[in-house]
């Protein structure tokens, strides 16, 4: 009796014999997915913050004083102590009171409240620019006449500057009054958020909306679904990987607006202005001004960090998600 041959090492199994003879083919194991999959974005992004810091005070070693200058360009900052401070030396100061004053709050939980006004008026932006990008994506799905319009439109709008169109948004809703209804400023702020944020989100939507293939579409209209079961139960799915990356890029957008817009109103309380504040302390303590830009860059971390938890939840949707 002759025994069959075992499979060379390495090579896949190609089949089990049952009890009754039959070959039953079994393919490759597929690995589940576990905690090292999840925890590796995470170690990726410490490495690249490490990363960084190691850059950083390499340059501050080796670089030279003046910085980099190439024709009379410098395009390498100096690498002083005012113009540079050592890694440690920003995360110290961090931990230190804001001022000499006694009842001074530390500095970290002064970037932390003024960030967290930010992130709600940002937040508020952020909503606005979902509802008026997908509106005008909206629009532009169901008439063609409407995308050729408005598209070349909401394009160049993104070529304003803020700095310019801040105090203007500001001067009009200071008039802005409806009965017992008065325009606050952070409401300028929000706005500005959602002009930055509402630009993705439509192109997004509207790539998305207009994905699906043809056939899917003349099915749907052999089942004689209206367009708004169409919508419902086609093009807002198929919308989802195109949608995904887009509100990434709205929420970006409009944390960058509100910063920006709250330095250009004057906005008290905010994350902007407190980075301006400090700037103009850098030359006696030139720590401290990297505290409320360690706060802006959390605000982004964050408000990817959202989305991020919105895709966990649309996960069955994001198959072959555009990230372009």
């Amino acid at each position: 009796m002759t025994t069959p041959a075992s499979p060379e090492p390495g090579a896949p199994a190609v089949g089990v014999a049952d009890v009754d003879g039959t070959a039953r083919r079994r393919g490759p194991r597929r690995r589940r997915p576990g905690g090292r999959g999840m925890l590796r974005p995470v170690a990726y992004g410490i490495a690249g913050v490490l990363a960084i810091a190691v850059l950083w005070e390499l340059y501050k070693l080796l670089g030279p004083a003046d910085g980099v200058v190439i024709g009379g360009l410098r395009v390498l900052p100096r690498t002083t102590d005012l113009a540079m401070p050592h890694v440690w030396e920003m995360a110290a100061r961090l931990l230190e009171p804001v001022t000499s004053s006694p009842s001074a709050k530390p500095l970290w939980l002064e970037v932390l409240l003024a960030s967290l006004v930010t992130l709600g008026i940002a937040a508020v932006g952020w909503l606005v620019g979902i509802v008026v990008g997908f509106a005008f994506a909206l629009l532009m799905q169901r008439w063609r006449l409407a995308e050729w319009a408005l598209l070349p439109w909401i394009v160049l709008s993104q070529t304003v500057p803020l700095i310019a169109f801040a105090p203007i948004v500001k001067s009009w809703g200071s008039r802005v009054e409806i009965g017992a209804f008065q325009w606050a400023d952070w409401m300028s702020v929000a706005l500005i958020a959602s002009y930055l944020a509402f630009f993705p989100v439509a192109v997004g939507a509207l790539r998305g909306l207009q994905s699906p293939d043809r056939i899917h579409t003349e099915l749907m209209h052999t089942y004689a679904a209206s367009s708004w079961q169409t919508l419902l139960r086609l093009r807002l799915p198929a919308a989802v990987p195109y949608l995904i990356p887009a509100l990434r890029l709205g929420a970006a957008g409009a944390v960058v607006g509100a910063v920006v817009a709250e330095v250009s109103t004057g906005l008290q309380g905010g994350i902007g202005r407190i980075l301006i504040q400090y700037a103009g302390q850098a030359s006696g303590d030139p720590a401290k001004p990297w505290g409320p830009i360690f706060g802006a860059i959390l605000l982004g971390l964050v408000a990817a960090g959202s989305v991020a938890l919105l895709g966990v939840v649309l996960k069955n949707y994001r198959r072959g998600e555009d990230n372009a």
